[in-house]
């Protein structure tokens, strides 16, 4: 039964709303900066528009002042009224305050409770008169003011005056918020156009993404094949070729499992049932008991010895999937190995040379045992009595070589064909097949990237043994 693991949609990554946070925020907050800074140039331009109307007030009223009386009793004065200043109001949202101030600080006309001007000229200005315009606030209103410095003169005196007009700020902040208001509506416009862009183009991109997916979701469970990168963009195609690595792998674990039951419920099969015969032949009496145990033991140890190693084989394929792998020495592998099955040798009467070098090598010691034991001990039972059994350790470059050399039969042209098959037979000679050995020993080799061969070694025209090579790569010195 097939687990399968629900993913919690509150989990799950959006790269559409990633896109639109990533895009839609930054606008978002250029549009802010932009709004503040937009307004203020817009009071500012108002305020240059609008300061023009305030100096042409202060000059009309200028132009209306007069000097009256004689000598040290002449004095400034002026007709005004507040209707004359309507012609300068653009409308009824602001209003006008004056100040007419007299050569010796005296009031003359206007708003007595506007606030006298008090400051000095700017060096330079933007008009041909003494004028300055600055911000201030009158009965509790903030209100935008121009002072001219007003020149009068009469037949036996002349003076400056100063002319204030105040005007209210009602007009101008209605102009720069019309202004901005019509800017942050195409703003708006402009925002809602990158969002709609940004959420149809990633449904566009993301649509081979969702083709895939339905793909997989709808393929059977034991399905593997590669995926088709070639409609998908450019961006995934590495997360294609990843998956289909991935799936690579598992169908070949996948082959290795099927290959595996497949084997051992046939190779097993044939010791069980040698073993069931034995024990009924024994209880029935057909054989001694003692002849009858030596079978059944015999029997025993062969299916021992296969379980140990399918086991083996099936734990060949966990090198491939681990990624910390301890330094091992070989040197030290191969002599124990070689101590361990000194007693077949020695039963054979093989003429032993042993000759080994250090090499460290990054594997598992059980995987370099397995091996060197596998190849030492097919050596040994094909190598005839007082054969030649050499084993060499040497280092060749970065890599370590270990030759196994016997005085055997060799392999015919049939075995090369299905050497490293597990359970193979010769047709022309049915002993003459292999088991799980070098299926084994391939499997450890190829884990662990390195390379193993089988040759005859001729002399004379004739062959004269089997070397067994496998060369590893030499574990990087820390």
């Amino acid at each position: 039964m097939r687990e399968t693991r629900q993913v919690t949609p509150g989990r799950r990554v959006s790269l559409r709303r990633q896109l639109m946070v990533g895009i839609l925020l930054p606008v978002l907050l250029f549009v802010g900066f932009n709004t503040v800074v937009l307004y203020r140039q817009m009071l500012r331009a108002a305020d240059t528009a609008y300061d023009r109307t305030l100096l042409a007030t202060a000059k009309a009223i200028g132009e209306q002042l007069a000097i009256e009386g004689q000598g040290e009793q002449a004095r400034l004065s002026g007709k005004l009224s507040y209707a004359a200043l309507e012609a300068f109001e653009a409308d009824n949202r602001s209003r006008l305050f004056y100040r007419v101030t007299g050569f010796a600080g005296e009031m003359v006309a206007g708003f007595p409770d506007l606030r006298p001007w008090d400051g000095r000229m700017p060096d330079r200005g933007l008009y041909a008169a003494l004028v300055n315009f600055y911000d201030d606030d009158y009965q509790g209103v903030p209100v935008r003011v121009a002072v001219l410095l007003q020149p009068v003169s009469g037949t036996e005196r002349q003076g400056m005056a100063t002319i204030q007009v105040a005007e209210t700020l009602e007009l101008r902040q209605t102009l720069a918020r019309q202004i901005l208001l019509d800017t942050l509506w195409r703003q708006a416009g402009l925002v809602l156009v990158i969002a709609a862009v940004v959420v149809a183009v990633v449904h566009r991109v993301t649509r081979p993404v969702r083709a895939l997916s339905a793909e997989l979701a709808s393929r059977p469970e034991n399905d593997l094949r590669p995926l088709d990168a070639n409609l998908a963009p450019r961006e995934i195609a590495p997360l294609i070729e990843g998956a289909n690595l991935h799936m690579a792998r598992l169908s070949e674990l996948l082959e290795h499992q099927k290959r595996f039951v497949r084997d051992s419920s046939h190779q097993l099969r044939t010791p069980l049932a040698v073993l069931k015969t034995q024990v009924q032949s024994a209880l029935r009496g057909d054989v001694e008991p003692r002849l009858a145990l030596e079978e059944i033991a015999q029997t025993v140890q062969g299916a021992t010895e296969l379980a140990n190693q399918m086991l083996a084989l099936a734990k060949v394929e966990q090198l491939r999937s681990q990624a910390d792998i301890p330094l091992s020495e070989w040197a030290q592998i191969v002599h124990t190995v070689a101590l361990d099955l000194s007693a077949l040798v020695a039963d054979k009467s093989l003429d032993f040379e042993l000759e080994t070098q250090a090499a460290p090598v990054r594997a598992h010691e059980w995987s370099l045992r397995e091996l060197t034991r596998n190849l030492l001990h097919n050596a040994v039972r094909h190598s005839p009595p007082g054969g030649r059994l050499a084993i060499r350790l040497a280092l060749h470059g970065t890599r370590a070589e270990l030759c196994i050399s016997d005085a055997g039969p060799g392999i015919s042209a049939a075995q090369r064909e299905r050497l490293f098959q597990p359970f193979s037979t010769d047709a022309t000679d049915p002993g003459a097949g292999s088991g799980l050995g070098l299926a084994i020993c391939q499997g450890i080799v190829q884990a662990l990237h390195g390379q193993i061969t089988l040759e005859n070694r001729v002399e004379q025209g004739r062959i004269s043994g089997l070397d067994a090579r496998v060369s590893l790569p030499l574990a990087a010195p820390d």
